[in-house]
C-alpha cells in the first residue's frame, strides 16, 4: 500500500492543520475507544483530498494559563459536564484519553505534533496560520468543528469541519455570516462563548451584536463611541462594559494574542519557530 507522501501527486508547502482533541471527539461521540489507526487514516484522507503534503497536529495540553490569568472562571464550566458520571464513564474517558496520548504518538512519527503544557491548541493553530509566510506555507486548510478558528480564515487559510461536512472559507463567508470575516472578532467580543464561559454584553445577543457593528463598526469604535445614549438596556449595560470589551479582545482575538497565550516558562517562540520551519522545508 503507497504510503502517505507518495499518494500526494507533488510536494508541496501547502499545510493542513489539526484541532487533535476536537477530532478525537469524532469517535468518543460514537463510543469508539480503539481510534488510532482511524484518526491517522482520516487526517491523510483529508491532507490529500485538500492537496496538503505538511501535516501539523495541534494539541491541547490543559486549559490555557494564559486565558486563566486574565478570568479565573475560564472553562470553569465544563466541570459541571462531568460531576455526576458514572463510574462507566469515568472509566470510558480513562481509556479515550490514553487512546488518544498512543494517536498522538503515532502521528508524531509521522508529522508534526505541536502540544504545549497549559497551551491550547486554537493558540498553536493561529501561531502558525499568522506567520503561514515566515515558515514557508503556501495554503493552509484547518480541520476543526470549533467555529472559533474561523476567526484565522482569509484568502489562504480555510476550515473544514468534520461535524458539519462544511468549508468555511473567504469565499462561502456570505453563507455562514451576516457581517465581514474582519468583524468576526468584534462580534464575538459582544456576544461573548458560553462555551468557554467567557460573558458578552448583557442583553445583546448575535443580532443586536450585527446591528452594532453596522452601525459603529468594531468592537473597539464601539467603545471609543460609549457612553451611547440610550434608553434600551441593552446599551445601558453596553455603556457599562467597557472593560468587558477589552478583556474580551485580550480572551479572544488569537490573532493578536496567540504569541503571548504559547509564551511561557517551558517552552519558547523560537523553538516552535526552529520545529515548523524544519518540518515545512524538509523534502
Amino acid at each position: 500500500m503507497a504510503n502517505f507522501k507518495e499518494r500526494i501527486m507533488e510536494p508541496n508547502k501547502n499545510a493542513l492543520i489539526v484541532d487533535g482533541m476536537n477530532l478525537a471527539f469524532r469517535w468518543k461521540h460514537q463510543g469508539k475507544l480503539d481510534f488510532e489507526l482511524d484518526y491517522v487514516r482520516t487526517v491523510e484522507s483529508l491532507a490529500q483530498s485538500y492537496e496538503c503534503s505538511k501535516i501539523i497536529i495541534a494539541g491541547d495540553w490543559g486549559s490555557s494559563a494564559y486565558r486563566k490569568h486574565i478570568d479565573p472562571q475560564y472553562k470553569e464550566n465544563r466541570k459541571e459536564r462531568y460531576k455526576d458520571q458514572t463510574e462507566q464513564e469515568k472509566e470510558d474517558i480513562k481509556l479515550f484519553f490514553e487512546e488518544y496520548e498512543r494517536t498522538l504518538e503515532t502521528l508524531n512519527d509521522k508529522f508534526l505534533v505541536l502540544r504545549y503544557f497549559q497551551v491550547e491548541a486554537d493558540d498553536l493553530a493561529s501561531y502558525v496560520a499568522v506567520h503561514r509566510e515566515k515558515f514557508g506555507i503556501n495554503d493552509i486548510w484547518m480541520i476543526s468543528s470549533d467555529r472559533d478558528w474561523d476567526l484565522l480564515v482569509n484568502e489562504n487559510v480555510s476550515r473544514f469541519s468534520t461535524v458539519t461536512r462544511k468549508e468555511t472559507t473567504v469565499f462561502n463567508w456570505d453563507e455562514f455570516f451576516d457581517f465581514p470575516q474582519e468583524d468576526y472578532i468584534s462580534f464575538k467580543v459582544l456576544t461573548g462563548d458560553k462555551g468557554d464561559n467567557i460573558d458578552g454584553v448583557p442583553g445583546i445577543g448575535p443580532k443586536r451584536a450585527t446591528e452594532l457593528l453596522q452601525q459603529y463598526g468594531t468592537a473597539f469604535d464601539i467603545y471609543d463611541a460609549l457612553p451611547i445614549d440610550s434608553r434600551y438596556k441593552y446599551i445601558q449595560s453596553l455603556n457599562a462594559s467597557k472593560d468587558l470589551i477589552l478583556k474580551n479582545y485580550r480572551m479572544m482575538d488569537l490573532i493578536s494574542y496567540c504569541a503571548e497565550a504559547i509564551e511561557h516558562p517551558g517552552h519558547s517562540l523560537l523553538e516552535i519557530d526552529k520545529r515548523v520551519k524544519e518540518y515545512i522545508n524538509v523534502n
